[in-house]
């Protein structure tokens, strides 16, 4: 299975390094030197990684054969694609990855039906789970511990607490 877990930002310096947006808990494990990476699009890649270091709070990469700055610049945005066992977990209990979540039912606390996880949305502040109510409108839930306090993967539903608002109306 195909796990995103990077996004490539800017350019840093003139020797061909990228900053990243990390889409994984495990960084050390899935973008250490060596790793080869397939992307999105696939014809920029695979790409190998040669190094990595923090800087003032990012992480930055350099891949083998992008030698100078307009090589790293025309990788931006690009994603990049771990291959993952699909039975692989998260080191944390309280950590999912995104496909685990996507098809799951969310229901609240006493079992009224929220509507099917279709996507999982990976924004700044924290993730939203995209979720297809049954009318077929869309509801943003955040995933958060307050507001979804259990995810039964076993049982394919993860329990959804909103607070007043967040599902009336579309409003999400």
């Amino acid at each position: 299975m195909e796990l995103v877990v990077a996004r490539i930002g800017r350019a840093h310096g003139i020797k061909g390094e990228v900053s990243v947006e990390l889409r994984t808990d495990e960084p050390e494990t899935r973008l250490a030197p060596g790793a080869v990476l397939a992307t999105d699009p696939a014809a920029v890649g695979p790409l190998t990684i040669e190094s990595g270091r923090v800087h003032s709070g990012r992480l930055l990469l350099r891949f083998a054969g992008v030698g100078d700055r307009t090589a790293a610049e025309a990788l931006r945005n690009t994603l990049l694609i771990a291959e993952v066992d699909p039975e692989e977990l998260p080191d944390d209990p309280e950590e999912f990855y995104d496909h685990q979540l996507i098809g799951l039912d969310a229901v609240t606390g006493d079992g009224a039906a929220v509507g099917t996880v279709t996507e999982v949305a990976h924004l700044p502040g924290q993730d939203l789970l995209v979720v297809e109510r049954p009318d077929g409108e869309e509801a943003l839930i955040p995933f958060v511990g307050e507001i979804v306090p259990e995810v039964d993967l076993a049982g394919g539903r993860l329990v959804v607490t909103p607070p007043p608002g967040l599902l009336d109306g579309g409003a999400a």
